[in-house]
């Protein structure tokens, strides 16, 4: 049984071959023109980022099982999967408490103003006339309104933690969809009455820029926008634009449209106060890092076993 796993550096933790694997090539990363080559006699694929299509499949023959080393699949060609017979399993709702506690970390630092009171302390605070300094207005959590757009195991989990703060709950509806279903709301009625917006969907065709110019100007003056999910869901430019005249105030990104971004782009060079990017570790929570270890190992068991678990093509 060849197994190979083509980015394991992109997991802070090691993943350890089961006993009957009789070739387990560990590849701390694989650029896009190997993949086939380093590839070709392997049975099992695992797969954090690298991407796997029609292409590489062509071509692989012996594969037929691929273990995605995360939740969200964007990376394989599903349809091309099918057609040549390779099962796919991810590692569902492992990082959900992990992501949920990063964008409540990230309502508080923004609603109540962490950074620009971080920076008075240092800059101001010797030489206040006050005990206290006083800058940016700061909001409470309680009582704002958070807008969840998906409700997906992470969405779910985020709308618990809101929840338990106080905070009022509003699901959107998809976009452009007029019937509404229960326990939603429109997507243009989320967009207008949420203090928070937080992204919680998958990347696809349709959800692509979901958040862009438009969308934009439809949220409430001064709202948040946190975006743990995949990049492309907003668009980039938009967002620094409404941060600049004030639309937004203020968002939270961990996740970009390239990964890992250029040096000069400018979101990761705007001096915006209320702008927080990290590095796509919002999932990286220590125990969500040992559940989605047991995950990979339990698909691979499955399949070496012949029953299959979290099989998503």
């Amino acid at each position: 049984m060849n197994v190979v796993f083509l980015d394991s550096d992109s997991l802070p933790l090691n993943i350890p071959a089961p006993a009957w694997v009789t070739d387990w090539q560990d590849r701390p990363d694989t650029p896009a023109d190997q993949v086939v080559e380093v590839s070709r006699h392997a049975h099992v694929l695992i797969t954090n980022k690298v991407r796997i299509g029609r292409v590489e499949l062509e071509q692989l023959a012996n594969l037929r099982f691929i273990c995605v080393a995360a939740t969200g699949y964007d990376c394989i060609d599903l349809a091309a999967c099918r057609d040549f017979g390779v099962t796919v399993s991810n590692v569902p709702a492992y990082s959900a408490q992990s992501v949920a506690e990063s964008v409540i970390a990230s309502i508080f630092a923004l609603r109540r103003q962490l950074f620009a009171y971080q920076r008075a302390a240092r800059r101001d605070w010797a030489n206040s006339r006050h005990f206290c300094v006083h800058r940016e207005p700061i909001q409470d959590v309680q009582g704002s309104v958070v807008g969840i757009l998906g409700k997906g195991a992470i969405g779910l989990a985020t709308a618990r933690l809101a929840s338990s703060l106080g905070m009022r709950l509003m699901f959107a509806e998809h976009r452009g969809v007029t019937a509404v279903r229960q326990g939603y709301q429109s997507f243009e009625t989320v967009l207008a009455q949420s203090d928070v917006i937080s992204l919680h969907c998958p990347l696809t065709e349709h959800t692509r820029h979901l958040i862009g110019v438009a969308e934009l100007a439809q949220m409430k003056p001064g709202a948040l926008l946190i975006n743990t999910a995949r990049g492309p869901l907003v668009d980039e430019a938009a967002v620094l634009t409404a941060l600049e005249r004030g639309r937004l105030g203020g968002a939270a990104l961990d996740v970009l449209c390239q990964e890992p971004p250029p040096a000069e782009h400018p979101l990761l060079n705007s001096p915006h106060s209320n702008l927080i990017i990290t590095p796509h570790v919002a999932w990286a929570s220590q125990s969500s890092l040992q559940r989605l270890a047991d995950g990979i190992l339990g698909n691979l068991q499955g399949y070496h076993r012949g029953s299959l678990v979290n099989v998503v093509s």
